[in-house]
Parts: structure tokens; C-alpha cells; sequence
């Protein structure tokens, strides 16, 4: 008895869909979210699993159900559908509403974590690095930088980690239910958290002019004696007080008003230099 057909999906079916998942945001809608962008860069790998037209558009609707994640995040749901399609597609014990699930399972939870670590981690550390480059005198190198760095880290975790859940298929699952990932989070947090607090004093700039003048002549600065005791507790006072607002539900709006406020005010009355 002859062998089935083996289907297998080549490394050019990958650099396809792997493209394809940069659009995966154009088709958004309200509906089903990300549905017309999953299902456009699985097209490749549908093709050439299922040769039969049939096939494929069976395969089409079950990637137009309703998905959304954050789209980091989504490669790795990518290789992981894009393994147990091709278990299905070889005759192997994987059904249509397995397949969906796993999608269903993953996307909450990788959201959930990628969000904090994208958004709230590497682009606020590399943004204020960025900065810091300019206010330092290096001009276009700082924005540059930031280009450079935001993309090839992003383009770079994207691939690997669609080629990494290709590899492992459904065992890939196993390992986000455990509690790898809310370490990794916890303690890229507390990374961010140190960075940033060597930043905060760098990046933002307040200090107070008034002066002493003591007996014999000496003029003492209460900026320079602040320093002394306690470097940088002005720009991390304000930092916190702005974090305490925003907690408060405070506008960002009115922080820069109340900033722009405080510094013209402080400065005509000579608080401030």
C-alpha cells in the first residue's frame, strides 16, 4: 500500500507568511478584529498543504473566526497554527475546533503579557535613550536609533518566535500555561523600573536658584547642597507627583499645562534657573 502524500511546508512558505503578517492590521474590523489579517498570511501555508480548492477554503473560514492579540505576540500563534496545520493536513489526529482553540488559548495570554513589556518596557527605555542621545548632542543619531533598534528587535523577535512555535507545534502551548511567563514579565519590569529611575535624573531637569551667603563672604548655592545629600530627588519627586496624578486620573494634558506652569511661574519668581 502506497504511503500518503507528506505535506511540508518549505522555508520560502514561511518567509511568505512571515511578510504577509506585516499587513495583518490592515484589514482591522470591528466584527472580528484581526480575522482578514490571520487568514491573509496563512493563505501561503494553506496552498501548499491542501491542494484541493475544497480544502483550502475550509481552511480559510476557520481562520476568519474572531482573533485579536497583541500583534507582536501574534507570530508565535502563527508557527504554532502553522505546525498543526500541517498535522492536519498529513492525516493526523488534529480537528478543525482543536486548531481554534489553541488560537483562542494563546492570544489572550500573550497579550496580556506582551502589552506591558512592548508598551510599558522596551519603547519607553529606548524612546528616553533616544532622547537622551539628542540632549547629549548627537542630533539625528538619536531618532535614528530608536528606528533602528525598535525594528530590528521587533522584526527580529517576531521571526524567531514564529519559527520557534512552528518547531514545537502544540507542545509550544504547554509552556506559556506555566509560570515562565509571568516571571519573565516580573522581572523585565523590574529591569525597566531600575532603568528608568537612572534616567529620570538625567532626562529631566529641575533646579532650584536660591543662594546663602554666610559670614566671611562664602556663598553657598541650595542647589549644589541638595546635590550633596540627595542627587536627583528633584526630578524624581516631580516624576512621582506626575505618576501619582495619573494614578488619580489626572489628564496628561493638564501635567503639561501644570508643568509649563511651574516652570515659567518658578522661574519669574527665582525658584527656579
Amino acid at each position: 500500500m502506497a504511503e500518503p502524500t507528506k505535506f511540508r511546508l518549505t522555508m520560502g512558505d514561511q518567509v511568505h507568511v512571515f511578510v504577509r503578517s506585516g499587513f495583518e492590521q490592515a484589514a482591522w474590523n470591528y466584527p472580528r478584529l484581526q480575522n482578514m489579517g490571520f487568514c491573509y498570511l496563512m493563505i501561503p501555508a494553506i496552498r501548499r498543504l491542501y491542494p484541493d480548492q475544497t480544502d483550502q477554503a475550509a481552511a480559510a473560514q476557520r481562520h476568519l473566526e474572531l482573533f485579536n492579540t497583541m500583534p507582536y505576540m501574534q507570530s508565535l500563534i502563527t508557527g504554532v497554527t502553522l505546525a498543526m496545520e500541517e498535522d492536519h493536513a498529513n492525516g493526523k489526529p488534529v480537528t478543525d475546533a482543536e486548531i481554534k482553540s489553541v488560537k483562542v488559548a494563546m492570544m489572550g495570554s500573550l497579550a496580556g503579557v506582551a502589552d506591558p513589556v512592548w508598551w510599558g518596557i522596551w519603547r519607553p527605555l529606548l524612546s528616553a535613550f533616544a532622547a537622551t542621545l539628542v540632549f547629549s548632542g548627537f542630533g539625528i543619531v538619536g531618532p535614528l536609533t530608536f528606528f533602528i533598534g525598535w525594528n530590528v528587535v521587533r522584526l527580529s523577535f517576531r521571526w524567531l518566535t514564529q519559527r520557534w512555535g512552528y518547531r514545537r507545534g502544540i507542545s509550544a502551548v504547554t509552556g506559556l500555561q506555566s509560570e515562565t511567563l509571568r516571571r519573565l514579565t516580573e522581572g523585565a519590569s523590574i529591569v525597566g523600573l531600575f532603568v528608568m529611575g537612572a534616567i529620570v535624573p538625567r532626562w529631566t531637569r529641575l533646579q532650584l536658584a536660591p543662594s546663602f551667603h554666610l559670614p566671611g563672604g562664602v556663598t553657598k548655592r541650595l542647589q549644589a547642597m541638595l546635590d550633596q545629600l540627595l542627587p536627583g530627588v528633584l526630578p524624581l519627586g516631580l516624576t512621582l507627583l506626575a505618576v501619582w496624578l495619573l494614578r488619580h486620573r489626572v489628564r496628561p494634558l493638564w501635567l503639561f499645562v501644570g508643568v509649563f506652569v511651574l516652570g515659567i511661574g518658578g522661574y519669574w519668581i527665582g525658584l527656579f534657573r
